[in-house]
């Protein structure tokens, strides 16, 4: 299995950031076909290395054409890979995301993208109701010093229902709750790669294992999946 993202993709990209149309496209889809066969070897190899520590039930790689429908943008490919892994459920919550994409553009992803309401609202609760749990996660030293600070979109002041005063009204506020670690190029196609991305998910794990303990029980810890 080949574990190294090759530089093609990155140069392929580039021209193509430059030709972002159906008839560059077509005429070089047939080199575009094979480094998108060398790449899945690398999101399959990421993918063996998260099963050793976590439970992932599959693989998702987003393909290259752009859904222009509701888009000012109508550019029809995209200019990067994209891939996510999901957790299994019920019980393991949150996801990873490998973006790969030249100019010093790529990052890998983690944590809940877009919460259903009901899990946005028990997470929200969780947080009105202690807030010293997830802080000591996300501030531990080495947690910080691979992932640095949460980020997501939030509501300007507070969700309904929720005190604008609170104390963790900086945590209440977001409508999502990811971590990102930017790379670049240079590094992207180094050999050790999936290395660094591997070791950057499993520092994830406390912040994961403390999200899928509150998403899988009730406010009063009582298990909600048998």
């Amino acid at each position: 299995m080949n574990t190294t993202v090759p530089k093609s993709a990155l140069d392929f990209f580039k021209k193509l950031e430059k030709n972002n149309n159906r008839d560059w496209f077509n005429e070089n889809k047939k080199e575009f076909k094979a480094i998108e066969a060398q790449v899945k070897e690398v999101y399959n190899a990421v993918l063996a290395n998260l099963n050793k520590h976590d439970d992932i039930d599959k693989l998702k790689m987003f393909r290259i054409y752009r859904d222009v429908r509701f888009s000012k943008n109508k550019l029809p490919y995209k200019t990067h890979f994209g891939g996510s892994f999901h957790r299994t459920k019920p019980k393991l919550r949150g996801g990873y995301y490998l973006h790969i994409q030249p100019n010093n553009e790529s990052f890998i992803a983690t944590g809940f993208w877009e919460p259903a309401p009901a899990d946005l609202l028990r997470i929200r609760k969780e947080f009105e109701m202690d807030d010293d749990v997830i802080r000591e996660i996300i501030n531990e030293k080495t947690f910080k010093s691979v992932w640095g600070g949460l980020v997501g979109d939030e509501v300007k002041t507070a969700p309904k229902g929720f005190d604008r005063d609170h104390k963790a009204i900086d945590l209440i506020k977001k409508k999502q709750y990811i971590f990102i670690k930017t790379f670049a190029d240079n590094q992207v196609l180094d050999n050790n790669f999936i290395n660094e991305v591997d070791y950057a998910f499993k520092a994830i794990r406390p912040y994961f294992d403390y999200m899928s303990d509150v998403l899988t029980t009730d406010l009063n810890g009582v298990p909600l999946i048998q």
